[in-house]
């Protein structure tokens, strides 16, 4: 029996072999590695043996904990059958399954699932559909080509959603790669780009956008956009209304409203989807992430029966969607999703999730009193804290100083791992988390804040 490799071994592959995404690798070839062996509920445990809390639910999907019982026999269940088979021309029981599961808690009036990878490829799959569904379906509005979208957003990696997104450090380089798109200003309210306050701003920053649509929307074919907050900007939250208005708009000007819920979905706001808290139905519904419980690649594409009847017609005319991925409506992927769906149900995670939310909220305000803490944001159980350098100004550290990620390298030390965004540490912890855990994550936290702003602020004066 051949010996398993060492984790002195693994670690040396990796800085030899692997390419990590988002991640400097010069300065990653001169450390090691923390390895992941295995994982359990909230906790994840390397090569040694040592557990950390997930504060990131390995980055949004994890929703039940590692290794739950449920979704480990629907794999194992699944796998004795078949792994794959293309839905090219065919089709399988646990894709079917998992279509009618969804359209029964998909917001009402959405009607029709198209399958794919991952949250990129959900949302290229409803821009693609947006721009043929006008084509066909209403060539009398003329080329609705582009599309209207928020400043900091980020929809996903592949070019098509790149061309949507708004964050200059993912992506200015890849400018000469991008369609045209048309940007609005975002509703930050700690950093207002109005320089206005709310509530007494009375939603300002929406009044361009309506001119936007007024004067553009016979050349936009939708509007995209995250519901409740912008979470790769840094869980930029919306204010109440502000998702409904944006409906209303979208409505009124004829451009179809798609929606994000990549991030947002599955509970993560306190609901199933995000666009419940403000009784919103999107035309196109992107989703991944959460929607296997954390275990497989798998995504989604939601959308009206109006929409999918601008595809329909004789073969000749071409009106088909051409559009499709190797593991569209993976058998593996679709019953691990209805898996995770039977968990909601009989674990009532979402009842369950409602003191977890109040805590939480409890547990941050406590953080507000640190010098260094500018704002505190949080959507359900997803938060971001904004570190500044100083409080009365809002001046930003700068990102020489890597704040954000001492930050995280020292709750790493402290048995919890997270992953900021720049100046902003974001906590999204598994729906399973038990109090206790998320004391303690919550605790960890501001620990680590304060070992490092503080010793910042040594450095800064020395």
């Amino acid at each position: 029996m051949t010996k398993p490799p060492s984790t002195k071994q693994l670690s040396a592959w990796d800085r030899k072999y692997l390419w990590h995404p988002f991640t400097q690798m010069r300065e990653w070839e001169q450390e090691d590695p923390l390895i992941i062996e295995r994982g359990k509920g909230s906790y994840l445990i390397d090569n040694d043996g040592k557990k950390y809390l997930d504060g990131t639910s390995s980055i949004w999907v994890n929703l039940h904990g590692h290794r739950h019982p449920a979704l480990d026999r629907a794999l194992k269940k699944q796998i004795d059958k078949i792994a794959h088979s293309t839905l090219l021309g065919l089709s399988n029981q646990p894709a079917i399954e998992l279509a009618q599961a969804l359209i029964k808690i998909v917001p009402k009036g959405l009607a029709r699932v198209f399958y794919s990878d991952n949250g990129s490829t959900a949302v290229e799959v409803a821009l693609k559909m947006a721009v043929q569904y006008w084509r066909q379906r209403h060539p009398e509005a003329g080329a609705k080509n582009s599309f209207l979208h928020l400043k900091l957003a980020y929809h996903g990696d592949t070019i098509g959603a790149v061309s949507v997104g708004n964050i200059e450090l993912f992506h200015s380089r890849f400018k000469p790669l991008l369609f045209p798109t048309i940007e609005a200003e975002p509703p930050y309210c700690y950093r207002c780009p109005l320089n206005l306050n709310y509530p007494s701003c009375r939603m300002a920053c929406i009044d361009p956008i309506e001119q936007l649509l007024k004067t553009r929307h016979r050349d936009l074919a939708g509007f995209i956009i995250e519901p409740l907050l912008q979470a790769a900007a840094g869980m930029v939250i919306q204010p109440p209304g502000y998702l409904k208005r944006i409906r209303e708009l979208c409505t009124q000007y004829n451009v179809l409203l798609i929606v994000d819920e990549v991030a947002t979905g599955f509970g993560r706001t306190g609901k199933m989807f995000a666009c419940e808290h403000e009784g919103v139905t999107p035309d196109l519904l992107a989703i991944s992430k959460g929607l296997t419980g954390g275990y497989m690649p798998l995504a989604a594409t939601v959308t009206t029966d109006e929409i999918y009847q601008a595809f329909l017609g004789h073969y000749e005319e071409f009106k088909s969607f051409f559009h499709g991925h190797s593991y569209t409506g993976n058998p593996l992927g679709c019953a691990l999703a209805l898996a995770n769906l039977q968990v909601f149900r009989t674990e009532k995670t979402l009842s369950q999730l409602r003191p977890k939310i109040a805590l939480l909220k409890r547990l941050l305000t406590s953080l507000s009193k640190l010098e260094h803490v500018g704002e505190i944001r949080q959507q359900g159980f997803m938060a971001g804290v904004e570190l500044v350098q100083d409080r009365a100004t809002k001046a930003a550290f700068p990102l020489t100083a890597r704040t954000g990620h001492k930050v995280a390298m020292e709750a790493r030390r402290r048995g919890l791992l997270l992953r900021p965004i720049g100046n902003v540490i974001i906590l999204v912890p598994p729906l399973s988390t038990s109090l206790p855990e998320l004391r303690r994550m919550v605790e960890i936290l501001k620990e680590s804040i304060k070992a490092v702003t503080s010793l910042s602020q040594t450095d800064s004066g020395s």
